[in-house]
């Protein structure tokens, strides 16, 4: 009776000295998280068109998304998330139709001051124009066209008019 539960927890303590360690030296070495870990969210600014899904599916309301128009198209120009108040539902990830926002693997979050604790994924100025390398490629080569069609027109124009004062139209 008396120190049997000594012999139990030293027979614990025997067995569990010859097994495998599972202890790593973080932040040196770190375990492999889970394919489905909701670590850090990261955002991807160019294919967020700022429709406030992400925002709608908040249960918590933290996530705020700033946006100017540019040219007919909506710009994001800021996309704050309050991770204090975050569950980490992952309701926000599913319901973006870009896939702009996702988790990333970074578990390490903490900030030393108050105000860092708000996540900015995005702060940056609506540009005067949306630069689009083919738009700009194709507008450029139509109006090189465009005056490719003047110019053949107007050489046809004065083609006609010398035609008709020579009196050889018609």
């Amino acid at each position: 009776m008396f120190g049997r539960g000594l012999v139990k927890g030293l027979q614990v303590t025997w067995r569990e000295f010859w097994t495998k360690k599972f202890t790593v030296q973080y932040p040196d070495e770190r375990h492999p998280v889970p394919e489905r870990f909701h670590g850090r969210f990261v955002l991807d600014g160019d294919k967020c068109i700022g429709c406030n899904l992400c925002a709608n599916a908040c249960p918590n309301k933290v996530i705020s998304i700033g946006s100017e128009k540019v040219e007919k198209k909506k710009f994001v120009t800021s996309y704050v998330i309050n991770i204090q108040y975050c569950l980490f539902c992952g309701l926000c990830v599913e319901s973006c139709n870009k896939g702009a926002l996702k988790f990333s693997n970074d578990f390490s979050m903490s900030q030393y001051f108050y105000n860092d604790l708000p996540l900015v994924l995005l702060d940056r100025e609506a540009p005067k124009v949306l630069p689009t390398a083919e738009g700009t490629e194709s507008k450029a080569s139509a109006d090189a066209t465009g005056k490719n069609k003047v110019t053949k027109k107007s050489k046809a124009d004065e083609e006609a008019a010398a035609a008709k004062a020579k009196g050889t139209e018609g």
